[in-house]
């Protein structure tokens, strides 16, 4: 399957977490009280000191001189209009590294500022978030009651954030659904970035996220798989958030051929640095991709490098469509800014930004793959009328109790299907929803769509045409 396993491993930390900041800023002018500028001066900093200065000495309260510096950091960032360039305090920045570094606790979700709006890019596999049906775009509009309306990222995933076990409410705006509530239990989120399995000689590899372990992973899972003989791979880069550069370019060079292009840097000045592969390539068999619209960073690098420089076909849906690159500067005290240094480019030059990458083999999951969560605590029952009740209709129709109207109302026939759905799982016969019940036909329908997976069952589709 490999032709060596010598795979050349890059360090040089490039930060692409998806976080932004901002701040706002009031000014009321009272008729007296402001002295007239005495004369222009050419420091451009002269503003800056002055308006430090008169706060100390003249604003009604006591200021804190450290809240004050960290106001006027956060505004420079914020005047970048960039959602991937923000102040960290000590708090955040340490969260940051936590989440590129290592396992932490939380409902595993990365997220950035779009629009003025804190927006879900992907749920991590195996989080709370995805177990409880968050979805890529989602927009989160309050966290256990409390706005998160102006908002920067940080602040808003510092409230997010939690120890294990505790609870978390967060209301959310789907588009073409409206305002939905979801309750969910914070956990620890593993640091463990690559999963495998082998189907009929195929191997499947799905990689999460681009960590500081993540290219070491994926070497010892296709070492594994060479073990095993598969006549094949399919990379399954969906709901991938992306994460750290060099990492994207060192696992593309596992697959792109020695002297083809990785990625295209281009820099500030409009001057390009041509990243190529360095290794011969490792994987000689058959190899497909499978991306969706959680699909972005360095994970739309690798899908871009795999599909332009190897030939290697995508499947799947339109990715997210991120193309800049950020690094970090950290102070003394233990906080940092992250800030936008560059755009990356696809092997033919194209920036992605906002565009994402359009599959060659386009597949879409069940329609049901987009039903909205329901809340365990909450009951559904019989009279009720409620666009709850209209998710767990479909709920039930996509399992097949074919009776069920989806109207929204809930009468007989959909009691009748929640109690022939008790009776099979040996669940509490109530013709209700909630609880016990809630929760086995959300696990029952993950369980089913796992099963009847499109995009992978195309992918496999494809790989076997090449195979042929």
């Amino acid at each position: 399957m490999f032709k060596n396993n010598n795979v050349k491993f890059l360090f040089a930390i490039l930060l692409t977490a998806i976080i932004s900041a901002g701040i706002t800023f009031a000014v009321v002018q009272k008729d007296s009280g402001l002295s007239q500028a005495q004369g222009k001066s050419d420091d451009p900093f002269e503003k800056l000191y002055s308006t430090y200065d008169t706060l100390k000495g003249e604003f009604y309260q006591d200021t804190n001189q450290e809240k004050l510096v960290d106001g006027a950091i956060k505004g420079m960032l914020q005047s970048l209009d960039d959602p991937y360039s923000t102040y960290m305090d000590q708090e955040e920045a340490k969260g940051f590294n936590e989440n590129i570094s290592s396992s932490f606790e939380g409902i595993g979700a990365e997220v950035q500022e779009s629009d003025g709006k804190i927006m879900i890019v992907s749920p991590i596999k195996g989080s709370p978030a995805e177990k409880a049906g968050l979805k890529p775009k989602d927009k989160i509009l309050k966290v256990d009651d409390k706005s998160v309306e102006g908002m920067t990222v940080n602040e808003a995933v510092m409230l997010i954030r939690g120890e294990k076990g505790s609870k978390v409410q967060l209301v959310i705006e789907r588009d073409g659904v409206g305002e939905l509530d979801f309750n969910l239990t914070r956990d620890t989120i593993p640091l463990e970035t690559v999963y495998t399995e082998v189907e009929n000689g195929i191997g499947k590899v799905q990689i999460t996220k681009f960590s500081e372990t993540t290219g070491k992973e994926l070497a010892d899972a296709l070492n594994k798989l060479n073990d095993q003989e598969v006549k094949g791979l399919v990379l399954d880069l969906r709901q991938n958030p992306g994460g750290l550069l060099d990492q994207a370019i060192a696992m593309s060079d596992i697959f792109v051929p020695k002297g083809k292009t990785i990625m295209q840097i281009e820099n500030k000045d409009g001057s390009k640095e041509v990243q190529k592969s360095q290794n011969d390539s490792a994987v000689n068999v058959p190899v497909v991709v499978v991306v969706d619209n959680g699909t972005a960073s360095a994970a739309e690098i690798m899908a871009g490098a795999l599909n332009q420089s190897a030939g290697i076909p995508i499947v799947g849906e339109k990715t997210f469509g991120k193309g800049t690159i950020q690094t970090a500067k950290s102070f003394e005290d233990g906080s940092s800014i992250k800030y936008t240094i560059a755009k990356w480019l696809t092997p033919d030059g194209s920036w992605i930004h906002k565009k994402g990458i359009e599959p060659q083999h386009k597949a879409s999951l069940p329609a049901y793959a987009n039903l909205p969560y329901l809340n365990p605590d909450k009951e559904l029952k019989q009279g009720d009328s409620s666009a709850e009740v209209k998710v767990a209709q479909q709920m039930l129709k996509a399992l097949g109790y074919k009776n069920v109207k989806t109207d929204g109302f809930y009468e007989e026939t959909t009691k009748n299907a929640v109690t022939q759905f008790q009776a099979k799982y040996s669940l509490k016969s109530t013709g209700t929803i909630s609880g016990e019940t809630t929760i086995k036909m959300l696990e029952t329908l993950q369980a089913q769509l796992k099963e009847n997976d499109t995009q992978m069952e195309e992918a496999i589709k494809v790989l076997n045409e090449q195979m042929q």
